[in-house]
């Protein structure tokens, strides 16, 4: 091989380029003399990567030179930072693949932090690649140098400063390594300028040096026979399934497990679609906007088996009053999380899709030994919560959409493997409550970190991930507005995404908070984007982009304007929906109360029947 470089292709044929199928793993690779950007580039193609999302700047510059003629990764320009970050997040959630997003030093690299932050939160295999200044100015505040290694140091996996041509193969490989194994979760790659400048010998694959890394995916025999002696002897016994059961791609065994067991169980915001919501034994979502089925369960129930969950206090409420009744297993790969917030009686290491299979095993085979729990009286009053206490929401009476019923028939009508992305706040809320999920890694949204702006380059992402699947990025007014500019990348790129705007021209979950807690006093929570002034108007936005601008506001053009929506494949498609500002998310746990104060509408919590 040598340094003769192949035709480049123009920006045109770059901005269409579709991503290639992954790859696999590279065998082994004669040495080859080449620059550390050189490298860098093979090194990635090496791992499979089909997508960068990413922003050039000085530091990074020199990566971008060879990255122009890679045969096999497509690099997509963002308008943010925050945007490639977000929108690696993205394409990792929708396939379990690593995501990758690139930027130059200082400001650019810190721009990445909160997506970076979200995605440690949330544990999506991301690998983030940030150019630094030459290794001699690190240390002198040159120009655009920031910490970025210790600035992310806490909400990263690990990460990298590297400063040698010759270590960028093996930190590259480290970093998929450990971003897709044990709990996924982000890992940073610092070079200096320097690395990717200097001469370097590039060969595959490098030798791995992570001596302390050796996370645990079996679990332990004896605690798996423990855990099934406990489902055996309960009495109210229930599943308290997290996200760690979709990262660890375990949604088939989890509903081998269910079945077998028939216990009912609840799916956390992040574990939307782990088992189809139409399951019979399914709850609903647990958490401060859980139903109340679901969060009653947790409360009354003798044994909780989580998996793949780590007790949350939006999942627990008050924490010294949660499930005060029940013995806890408590299964996760990572064992940081296990007795964490809440003790576990049985503790169990181990990948979630192993822990289940395990237990299916043991279960069985206690079942045919005739040790089978009864669990028929649970059954029936948990299914009496369910009846009495459905999910559901008031029309409004002045002429304004329902917020509820606008994300209800978005899911109705485009099913079930489509893809729903959604930041945080009402809207997030509504759709994890309204649309109805029966398959794995049809939901992304912010869940623990609860990001403004995450939808759209999000769904940007998954989109790329995966172009045959319908994506929905169902956003609010005040979320879509810190990365709308995004719209451009899409359009441009050839990303035609769908988006949703549920616009109530304020910033909602705040308001409604404002409006329970703060005696209606609105402090700086009204975007006025609708209701008598359009500050932008979102139609013409987009279609400034050059992105099909559409606006219902009336009940009865709710399915047309959605379908018309459906219709469109050739770009993205933003429907403006104005709806009633003063809609809540119902129910609903007030933030440090027990869940037992759970109510069902403002002011009306549930009356439950006398405990013997």
């Amino acid at each position: 091989m040598t340094d003769t470089l192949p035709a480049r292709p123009t920006p045109a044929q770059l901005a269409q380029r579709k991503p290639a199928a992954q790859p696999a793993p590279a065998t082994k690779t004669a040495p080859v003399e080449v620059t550390g950007a050189q490298s860098l580039v093979l090194s990635l193609e090496a791992v499979g990567v089909d997508t960068v999302f990413g922003i050039p700047g000085g530091a990074i510059l020199p990566a971008y030179d060879p990255l122009m003629d890679s045969k096999s990764v497509r690099h997509i320009l963002v308008r943010h930072e925050q945007g490639a970050g977000h929108a690696a997040e993205g394409y990792a959630a929708a396939t379990g693949k690593v995501g990758v997003c690139m930027a130059t030093s200082g400001p650019g690299a810190t721009n990445l932090v909160t997506p970076i932050a979200d995605a440690n939160m949330d544990s999506v295999p991301i690998v983030a690649i940030t150019g630094q200044v030459p290794s001699t100015s690190i240390g002198t505040d040159a120009f655009q140098e920031a910490d970025i290694r210790g600035i992310t140091m806490p909400v990263t996996k690990h990460n990298y400063l590297v400063t040698k041509a010759e270590d960028i193969p093996r930190a590259i490989a480290e970093a998929f390594h450990l971003a897709s194994t044990g709990r996924p979760g982000p890992v940073l790659v610092d070079v200096s300028k320097d690395a990717l400048t200097s001469r370097t010998t590039f060969s595959w694959p490098p030798t791995l040096d992570l001596p302390g890394y050796h996370p645990v995916t079996r679990p332990h025999g004896k605690q798996i026979r423990e855990a099934a002696r406990l489902i055996a002897a309960a009495q109210r016994p229930i599943f308290y399934i997290g996200g760690g059961v979709i990262r660890a791609r375990a949604s088939e065994e989890l509903r081998r497990l269910v079945d077998l067991t028939q216990i009912p169980l609840v799916t956390t915001l992040m574990a939307r679609g782990a088992v189809p919501d139409d399951h019979p034994l399914h709850l609903g979502m647990p958490g401060m906007h859980g139903t109340v089925s679901a969060v009653t369960g947790l409360q009354k129930s003798d044994l909780i088996i989580a998996l793949g969950a780590r007790f949350d206090d939006r999942v627990t409420g008050q924490l010294s009053t949660f499930a005060p009744e029940a013995t806890i297993i408590h299964a996760d790969i990572d064992p940081a999380e296990i007795s964490k917030n809440r003790y576990a009686d049985v503790p169990i290491v181990g990948d979630c899709k192993e822990v289940i299979v395990d237990l299916i095993d043991a279960i069985a085979a206690d079942q045919a030994a005739g040790r089978v729990g009864d669990y028929a009286a649970w059954r029936t009053r948990v299914a009496g919560w369910m009846e009495t206490y459905p999910l559901g929401y008031t029309d409004v009476q002045d002429g304004l959409l329902a917020p509820q019923h606008v994300i209800e028939r978005i899911g109705a009508l485009s099913g079930p493997e489509a893809t729903y992305v959604a930041g945080v706040g009402q809207h997030q809320m509504w759709a994890a409550q309204f649309i109805r999920y029966s398959r794995p890694n049809s939901w992304i949204n912010s869940g623990g970190l609860g990001t403004m702006g995450f939808a759209i380059p999000a769904a940007m992402g998954a989109k790329v991930a995966e172009p045959h699947r319908v994506v929905w990025a169902i956003d609010g007014d005040g979320c879509f507005q810190m990365t709308n500019q995004e719209l451009a990348t899409c359009v441009i790129n050839d990303i035609p995404i769908k988006i949703a705007v549920i616009n109530n021209s304020s910033l909602g979950m705040v308001r409604q908070w404002q409006t329970l807690f703060y005696n209606q006093r609105y402090s700086n929570t009204d975007l006025h984007t609708s209701h008598n002034s359009r500050i932008p108007d979102f139609v013409k936005l987009a279609e400034a982009y050059g992105v099909l601008g559409l606006r219902a506001e009336k009940p009865e053009d709710v399915d047309a304007t959605i379908q018309e929506a459906l219709a469109v494949n050739d770009r993205p498609v933003l429907i403006d929906f104005v709806v009633h500002r003063d809609a809540m998310v119902w129910p609903m746990v007030p933030a440090g109360v027990s869940n037992d104060k759970i109510l069902d509408a403002r002011d009306a919590a549930p009356v439950w029947e006398r405990e013997d």
